[in-house]
């Protein structure tokens, strides 16, 4: 019986006894009790604590304490999942030194005083730390879910947790890369206004290139450059060993738990990680246990002690020459990304942690959202306009054309509108037709055009001026829901009369034969 149920059973004994049956027996019939216990009730409200019973050590023979000392020393060495059990152990004594008779439940008792032993001796004391403002920050990566354009995705995510005041900053990416381990200092550095003293870290891959003795680290170039950029001093704990960095370690699960919980759904990585920015902002609202003033209170102390930023940005993009194929794509990182280049230009590509950047004399021609898997093709369809201009027949089959379904870009009222220019003007100028309209879309977006051709659906017409004219600058700013009533003949263009030209070719005809 726990504590609380032996107090409250006291009391309900003593009310019994003096207000209901009034004797020790009666007390004990009715309550199903020993009348000792009933005594002790009545003598004391609070139950007298039970002594714990003082287990005597195991009395096996020295041989038999020595060899299960020995398997479980051997242990240490083996594999968790192969590593003796107690009955196992007592089967070996058995086996191998029949002439002494023990009891499964001694060895038991043996196994577990000397595992009780190794943990004492291997209990470790913490000591809590002080800093100074301004004086280090740890850094760490984490591993967090969220609902991207509707798919579930494992997110890498790097924080960077002042120590002084508990300011953090959290940002997500697809994969732990270094170009995604710098940026995120970066970007740290710049939503703190400053640089730390000190940056500590685990001996991770993007930074450290191979553990030497002690605390010496043989560092990666470009960590290396990173650092001179911003002038900090780096530190690096020790392997196998967390708490070296516990307040990153706590701040992570406390923020997985705050700001991830329930799953965030968001349309994109970019949008995501402005959620995460404006939670941490908010998140300094909160108050540390055992301080008196809040985090947001001790950042402001702390951010004019930090280092000043360099008045250039370090470079976090890595840089190539491509060639653009006979795709109109360019070849980067096991990936192939479209552009609106002819085949044979020479481009000069930028790969940061998350985009893809393509640049043509100096100009931005094309942007991609990377993509870490390999052997993928992320196109563009309008950078393939000037093309199926000349290839109409090739835009229903068209690759860029599926990822533009796939991804929501291509709704289904383009697919009732471009059925509507085919039945007009034919396949090809139809599609034509449907490719000039989709030129409009870098100028007034998708979702301007979408709403543009919906409202030409709606009134019933299936010519490609009547959604210019709703995109006519004015109309959909003036009136973003306007409804155009009738059947919208207004702005159907009557087809070519080719009457009068029939009766030309017979004037023409009779005049030959008079000659």
């Amino acid at each position: 019986m726990d504590w609380r149920a032996k107090v409250e059973l006291f009391e309900t004994i003593r009310r019994e006894y003096k207000e209901g049956v009034g004797t020790i027996q009666g007390v004990a019939q009715k309550l199903g009790v020993h009348r000792r216990m009933v005594r002790e009730a009545i003598q004391n409200a609070i139950p007298v604590q039970r002594k714990k019973i003082q287990r005597q050590p195991t009395r096996l023979v020295r041989e038999v304490i020595l060899f299960i000392h020995s398997v479980l020393e051997q242990d240490q060495q083996a594999p968790r999942k192969q590593r003796h059990t107690a009955q196992r152990v007592f089967e070996r004594i058995r086996e191998e030194i029949p002439q002494h008779l023990v009891s499964a439940r001694s060895v038991r008792r043996a196994v577990q005083e000397w595992k009780q032993q190794r943990q004492q001796a291997r209990a470790e004391i913490y000591i809590s730390q002080e800093y100074e403002p301004g004086w280090e920050a740890q850094v760490d990566w984490y591993e967090a879910y969220a609902e991207i354009a509707g798919e579930r995705r494992k997110l890498q995510v790097l924080c960077v947790r002042s120590m002084y005041s508990g300011a953090a900053y959290h940002r997500a990416y697809e994969r732990a890369t270094q170009l995604a381990f710098l940026e995120a200092q970066a970007r740290a550095f710049e939503m703190f206004g400053g640089v730390f003293e000190t940056l500590r870290y685990d001996n991770l891959k993007s930074a450290v290139k191979q553990i030497l003795r002690g605390k010496r680290r043989e560092e990666t170039t470009r960590f290396v450059a990173f650092r001179s950029h911003y002038l900090f001093e780096s530190a690096f704990c020790t392997p196998a060993r967390g708490n070296e960095k516990g307040g990153v370690e706590q701040e992570n699960g406390r923020f997985r738990r705050r700001w991830w919980t329930p799953v965030p759904r968001f349309d994109s990585l970019d949008d995501l990680n402005r959620y995460l920015l404006e939670s941490c902002i908010r998140d300094r609202q909160r108050r540390i246990e055992g301080r008196v003033e809040t985090v947001e209170e001790a950042f402001t102390q702390e951010q004019s002690r930090l280092r000043r930023r360099p008045n250039e940005e370090f470079d976090l993009s890595e840089c190539f020459q491509c060639k653009v194929d006979d795709n109109a794509c360019v070849r980067v990182k096991h990936n192939r990304y479209s552009t609106p280049l002819r085949p044979g230009t020479e481009a000069e590509v930028r790969v940061d942690a998350s985009h893809v950047e393509v640049r043509w004399e100096g100009e931005l021609v094309a942007r991609h959202s990377r993509c870490y898997r390999v052997q993928q093709e992320i196109l563009v369809l309008e950078h393939y306009l000037g093309v199926l201009e000349r290839k109409p027949g090739a835009l229903p089959h068209s690759r860029a054309l599926a990822q533009y379904r796939q991804a929501g870009l291509w709704p289904d009222s383009f697919d009732r509108f471009l059925e509507k220019l085919i039945e007009r003007h034919g396949e090809s100028r139809g599609t034509r037709e449907m490719i000039g309209l989709l030129r409009q879309v870098p100028v007034h977006g998708t979702q301007g055009v979408r709403l543009a051709i919906e409202s030409a659906l709606a009134c019933g017409s299936g010519d490609s001026g009547t959604v210019l004219h709703l995109l006519a600058p004015g109309m959909p700013s003036a009136h973003p829901d306007i409804q155009i009533s009738g059947s919208g003949s207004n702005f159907e263009r009557p087809l070519p009369a080719l009457d009068l030209y029939d009766s030309l070719l017979n004037v023409t005809s009779q005049t030959e034969v008079r000659q």
